[in-house]
């Protein structure tokens, strides 16, 4: 993902660079500084495409064509917001727009907790699950299945607001900078996805 000429490898110190520096890094042309940065957001973004769209193939193209935005935008990036708040606004545009061309509405609305957050590397398999309650994780492939099943009922601006929540960590004033919306709609969609993931999850139970 990164351009050409970045190198073909990051070492483990980036690791413990901030992204503040990164990002200095990359508006003075260092395709390096890029390159760590990619490696370090490009399998949440991933992820959050992949359970947006359910599509592996297009979720890969469009994590690719999110970090192409960012690479031609970061020069003007002014730290103004967290650089994920922005990075995560991105993403929101890039997938609504390969949405609204291919008309997709979901009919449903939104859903909870999902994705072990430590275990997202980019281009793997993710599928939220959860233990107990909506905002805990497990490892359990059938509650997963069913979890995933459910998230495909939620529309997307339901999913992506549970999603930025439960998967990615975002507070509510975050999640209505990425999506551009109140806080009150934030809370709202939150409070409605959690009821209607929890009905769908115990019609499931009773019918097994």
């Amino acid at each position: 993902m990164a351009p050409a000429g970045a190198a073909s490898s990051v070492g483990s110190e980036d690791e413990e660079i901030p992204d503040s520096e990164l990002i200095q890094g990359c508006q003075k042309g260092d395709s390096r500084s890029f390159e760590a940065l990619v490696t370090r957001h490009r399998g949440k973004v991933y992820a959050m495409v992949q359970n947006m769209i359910k599509n592996e193939a297009d979720a890969w193209d469009l994590s690719q064509e999110v970090f192409l935005k960012v690479w031609k935008a970061l020069p003007k990036f002014e730290a103004r917001a967290k650089f994920s708040t922005w990075l995560y606004r991105i993403t929101h545009n890039v997938v609504y727009d390969w949405l609204r061309k291919r008309k997709i509405d979901s009919a449903g609305e939104l859903d909870d907790g999902l994705l072990d957050q430590s275990n997202i590397a980019a281009g793997s398999r993710t599928s939220p699950a959860m233990e107990g309650r909506p905002d805990e994780m497990m490892v359990n492939s059938e509650l997963g299945e069913r979890i995933n099943v459910a998230l495909e009922t939620l529309s997307a601006e339901h999913r992506e607001t549970i999603l930025l929540r439960e998967v990615q960590g975002f507070d509510y004033k975050e999640i209505a900078q990425v999506m551009e919306c109140s806080l009150g709609t934030v809370m709202s969609r939150l409070f409605y996805a959690r009821k209607k993931l929890q009905a769908l999850l115990s019609d499931e139970k009773g019918t097994v």
